[in-house]
């Protein structure tokens, strides 16, 4: 999972060094991007947590632990080591 990590940071400075080098913006500006992926994974947690508190369940660190601890840094394209 690491290796994953790595190799994408160093493809982003490498792409970074490339606009720096050709004096063009990227894309799209990281702060924007960023707040979206950000936006995405609160929409993707917030549902099932509704759900519970519309229930009337506890919503506490052991079903937060429970319910995502597969989900956050989930990297299943690879095998389990």
């Amino acid at each position: 999972m690491l290796k994953t990590y790595s190799v994408s940071l160093l493809v982003g400075l490498l792409a970074g060094c490339i606009y720096a080098v050709m004096g063009v913006n990227s894309p799209a500006p990281p702060v924007i991007a960023l707040v979206g992926l950000t936006g995405m994974q609160i929409g993707e947690h917030a549902i099932p947590m509704i759900k519970r508190l519309v229930q009337r369940q506890p919503v506490n660190l052991h079903w937060f632990r429970h319910e995502y601890h597969h989900k956050i840094g989930d990297d299943r394209s690879s095998p389990e080591e």
